[in-house]
């Protein structure tokens, strides 16, 4: 098998902040000839997403518009890792702030790279379990979220029947799968 080696960067690129994010495009060369082609770079932070599950096996959903598909999605609450924030706490504070819940115990599911073609972040995914309400929620400015509560065993006809698309939600719900078939 042939070894693959990094592709170097020739020049950095100019670089746009959106405040969530940051865009530039670099010049990089191939390994193989040194030919330059120009690749996107998107600049995040991590982010977290958090499968709430009530006492009595509520699934604590969310549902929000989403611009990039113009339209209103069912997710599990989730957000960005903010500097200097662990995963975990992230995560407790995003299903707090966007639900109002608050979770008896959290437990780290996992991590994948949200999409190493353009960007170097992780998403970690985490069952928040034994969920109560505590308040309403107190959402960042900019967000409009509306909380559904769906049992928890609907999970597949939800991913299936497209009620949930969104990959990096089901990539959770994976994870929790996984886990959860894994003999202890």
């Amino acid at each position: 098998m042939r070894e693959l080696r990094p592709w170097p960067r020739l020049r950095r690129g100019l670089e746009h902040d959106y405040h969530i994010l940051k865009v530039r495009q670099d010049m990089v060369a191939d390994p193989r000839n040194g030919q330059e082609h120009p690749r996107v770079f998107i600049d995040c932070p991590d982010w977290v997403n958090v499968i709430g599950v009530t006492r009595d096996e509520q699934l604590i959903l969310i549902r929000q518009y989403r611009f990039g598909v113009s339209s209103v999605t069912l997710e599990i609450p989730g957000g960005v890792v903010d500097a200097g924030e662990t995963p975990e706490h992230a995560a407790a504070r995003e299903l707090e702030e966007e639900t109002g819940y608050v979770a008896e115990r959290l437990v780290a599911l996992g991590s994948v790279e949200a999409n190493p073609a353009l960007q170097p972040n992780r998403c970690h995914s985490f069952l928040a379990l034994g969920c109560v309400k505590a308040h309403e929620g107190k959402q960042d400015e900019g967000e409009d979220i509306a909380v559904e509560l769906h049992p928890r065993a609907a999970v597949p006809q939800l991913i299936l029947g497209g009620a949930i698309t969104h990959s990096l939600v089901v990539v959770a719900f994976y994870l929790e799968h996984l886990r959860a078939s894994i003999p202890r």
